[in-house]
């Protein structure tokens, strides 16, 4: 008679065995999620996002009748923590490819080291140029700050907004703002033909802007460019009106926060920026909405809209489900690396895929080529005002 432990043992390798083979029959897909940080903000809800998009493949039966799972790390917005993040997923859970890292600071590591891993990572927010050039694995389904603003400046001129002149304030220590403070704003603008006069600059965390402020008001200018996050831009905002300051707020992507026109209140009307999603565009993109607001309020987050950065996070789910049904991808341990590599290669080959915020096709640089929306605040909510075609 077999003793009490032997069958225990026996019935917890069945378990095991059988939990095995259903996790086998899953498409395992890497997130790596920024739960702090500068960018935290924007970041929080993309999960809810990637859950949306997930759900759909799977109630239509999967992709090849296998269900996708998505496992998440959380880097905390840190770039060595993206790093041990990647490698967790690649090596340990043997994820197809992965979302994410969010900011441009990760991306600058994570993207080399996907690399050298044979696996694909693709940002749903990293706009820094030229990050994803160099390297073959490397995705981001975002356009280039530099596109995005120059389609900003396209609008203000249709319009014939006030432009002569401008100045700009953004923080140091953050890669991507201190890009759009010292390189794509201030060389944006001047292309354009406006008189750059000044530059302030901060601290991410700063929370007093008075003393910037207080230069910016003493030289005011039609246009007060900001290089920073949501956060820093509502609190310049609010000192700018303080001050007396009458120039109009612009900024890129890396202020695209939904609740923006919200959280600035009135010290936001007039204040310009590009986003790639808008969520009032058609019919799907407003049933997206509806259950990304159903969904955040479910997790105690109130939203009135999904971002940009949460309709990107949704796409990427939507295009590797695609080219991993074309690439007839099993999921197999054994075929990882030569399926990994499909995944990439059907990735560069998408033309005008039907995401969310509409076609996109990747460049060459590795970057997504898709629309540009130009949205201005009014009475506390975003209003669209300009819309380009992604130039290809």
């Amino acid at each position: 008679m077999l003793s009490r432990v032997s069958v225990l043992l026996t019935f917890a390798a069945a378990a095991a065995i059988g939990s095995t083979s259903v996790q086998a029959q899953d498409l395992l897909l890497g997130y790596l999620q920024a739960g702090a940080g500068p960018f935290a903000t924007l970041s929080r809800t993309n999960d809810i996002a990637a859950q949306i998009a997930i759900d759909e493949i799977n109630v239509r039966g999967g992709v090849g009748g296998k269900r996708v799972r998505l496992i998440a790390f959380d880097t905390a917005g840190k770039p060595d923590q993206a790093v041990i993040g990647l490698r967790k997923l690649a090596e340990d859970d043997k994820v197809l490819a992965v979302l994410g890292p969010f900011s441009s600071g990760e991306c600058r590591v994570v993207f080399p080291a996907g690399e050298r891993m044979g696996i694909v990572t693709m940002s749903m927010a990293s706009s820094a140029p030229k990050l994803a050039e160099p390297f073959t694995f490397a995705l981001r389904n975002t356009s280039d700050e530099g596109y995005l603003f120059s389609q900003l400046i396209k609008t203000l001129k249709d319009r014939k907004y006030d432009m002569a002149t401008a100045s700009v304030a953004y923080a140091t220590d953050d890669v991507i703002s201190k890009t759009m403070g010292e390189i794509v704003i201030p060389g944006m603008l001047k292309q354009g033909g406006v008189d750059m006069k000044l530059a302030v600059t901060f601290q991410t965390q700063a929370f007093d802007l008075s003393t910037q402020v207080a230069q910016l008001a003493a030289q005011q200018t039609d246009l007060v460019g900001v290089g920073a996050g949501p956060d820093s831009a509502i609190r310049l905002a609010q000192e700018l009106r303080r001050q007396g300051h009458k120039g109009r707020l612009v900024g890129g992507s890396t202020i695209a926060d939904s609740e923006l026109a919200k959280r600035m209140g009135a010290s936001g009307t007039g204040t310009l920026l590009p986003t790639t999603f808008f969520p009032d565009l058609n019919e799907r993109t407003k049933a997206f909405n509806a259950e990304f607001v159903k969904r955040a309020k479910a997790a105690g987050i109130e939203r009135t809209s999904a971002s940009q950065f949460d309709a990107s996070t949704y796409s990427i789910v939507m295009m590797y489900a695609d080219v991993i049904r074309e690439g007839k991808v099993s999921g197999d341990a054994s075929q990882l690396a030569a399926e990994r590599t499909s995944i990439r290669d059907g990735l560069r080959k998408l033309v005008d895929f039907p995401a969310l915020e509409g076609p996109i096709t990747f460049g060459k640089n590795g970057d997504a080529l898709k629309p540009a929306y130009i949205v201005e605040i009014e009475n506390e909510a975003f209003k669209l005002v300009g819309q380009h075609a992604a130039q290809k």
